[in-house]
């Protein structure tokens, strides 16, 4: 690697301002799990790094309130895992950590860089993206909010500015919604999906009132599936239901090839396990993988 100036400035403000919008080799770094492979492979060649590590404790902090969770950029995905606050008011996310990457990555990876980095691979965004979260954004002008489905605008492309951080996610409260996260692979349970399906549900009696399904890792970012939604809403759950929303996801979802899999294998696997996530969901088996 090249030699690069490393600041670390010790509050997110201050932070703000050593990004400058107009200078491509600047760039913040919270636990570098990507972008010290982009270094290291030459990709990117920094000029400055500007560490978060030592900004405020409340950036990697979890706060439970009764309208959900506060959860700091800076907390790590292990921090999050371990939660005794996210496990009870977002099983969903502690299910989901146990086969995101490894402990080794889930011990540095923080939650904002996974957010900011918009790698459509990852699996974390698309259960925030189910669950209803929403994320604040620091910048030179104050802070603003967007709901997660709106922070990524391609493949690895968010709507973020050069000079925008992410402060922190927030999770509203869930109720008695139902939840699953199905994470299907070709290699092992903890490698990257060659699809990733979340869905979150409210039911009455045995009938669906809404539902949230969300795709990723066989689409250019993650992204609701809002035609096997409609799918969803009134109906009562049985296979015909299934087959209809997997056949929905499959004729919605723009696909894309990767070595994971080519778009027909994708498309059937999106034909399958919507359903089967949905299924998951309902009947409370929360997280499965494949």
């Amino acid at each position: 690697m090249i030699p690069f100036e490393l600041a670390e400035p010790t509050s997110l403000a201050a932070a703000v301002k050593l990004l400058d919008p107009d200078d491509e080799t600047v760039r913040p770094i919270a636990g570098g799990t990507a972008l010290m492979l982009m270094m290291k492979a030459g990709v990117f060649r920094p000029a400055k790094l500007v560490s978060l590590r030592k900004i405020e404790r409340q950036y990697a902090a979890i706060a439970a309130g009764a309208d959900g969770l506060t959860i700091g950029a800076m907390t790590t995905l292990g921090t999050l895992e371990r939660s005794a606050e996210v496990r009870k008011l977002a099983p969903l996310i502690t299910r989901t950590c146990l086969t995101l990457s490894n402990v080794r990555v889930r011990n540095v990876a923080t939650v904002g860089g996974a957010m900011a980095h918009g790698d459509p691979h990852m699996d974390l965004p698309p259960v925030l993206m189910a669950l209803g979260a929403s994320v604040t954004v620091a910048g030179p002008d104050g802070e603003r909010t967007l709901a997660v489905e709106d922070l990524f605008s391609g493949y690895y492309e968010t709507v973020l500015a050069k000079n925008e951080l992410i402060a922190s996610v927030k999770i509203p409260a869930q109720g008695s919604k139902r939840a699953a996260y199905m994470k299907v692979t070709t290699g092992s349970v903890d490698d990257w999906p060659a699809l990733g399906v979340a869905v979150v549900l409210d039911g009455e009696g045995d009938t669906i009132t809404s539902a949230r399904i969300v795709a990723s890792a066989a689409t250019e970012k993650a992204t609701r599936l809002t035609l096997a939604e409609a799918e969803m809403n009134g109906q009562h759950v049985d296979e015909t239901l299934l087959q209809r929303a997997g056949d929905a996801a499959a004729d919605e979802a723009e696909l894309v090839a990767d070595v994971r899999g080519s778009v027909p294998y994708k498309r059937e696997l999106m034909r399958v396990y919507v359903g089967r996530a949905v299924a998951a969901a309902w009947r409370g088996a929360g997280l499965n993988n494949d």
